[in-house]
């Protein structure tokens, strides 16, 4: 019993085997190399780290939503669209602190849950008519065993 998964032995044969290296070398080198020509040549700013990671701070302003213009020119109301004010206690300086809303964690729960639910109802309504199918099935085998006797 043979398989029919061979490879074909016109593949193998030398010339095209060094056809399919050839090829393939110079697909690879042309990726590599757009790759290395792409490389941006661009120095490399310090980047200053907020003074709430280096050091203790007090919070001056509890967590807010950010305001449209807020959320689209400050960078730590990207990151979920609430910030909240704390003052470094070494340096006195302000800055804003990106947080987490309750309000937020709640939507994002019951939004989870609601997920959840859907989900938990389409699996539950694909194990009924899975299961119809497979009786259905067994019905149909028993009937011809019992037709063929």
């Amino acid at each position: 019993m043979e398989s029919n998964c061979r490879i074909p032995v016109a593949c193998c044969r030398p010339r095209i085997l060094l056809l399919h290296a050839l090829f393939w070398g110079l697909v690879s080198l042309r990726v590599f190399g757009a790759a290395l020509l792409s490389e941006e040549k661009t120095t490399v700013k310090p980047v200053v780290a907020p003074c709430w990671l280096l050091e203790n701070f007090v919070v001056l302003e509890e967590c807010n939503r950010c305001t449209d213009f807020n959320a689209k020119t400050q960078t730590v109301c990207r990151e979920t669209g609430y910030v909240e004010l704390v003052n470094c206690t070494k340096t006195s300086r302000q800055d804003y602190k990106s947080c987490r809303s309750a309000l937020m964690e709640e939507h994002l729960f019951w939004k989870f849950e609601a997920a959840m639910l859907a989900l938990t109802v389409v699996f539950a309504v694909l194990v009924v008519i899975r299961q119809r199918w497979l009786d259905r099935l067994a019905s149909e085998k028993v009937r011809r065993q019992i037709e063929s006797i």
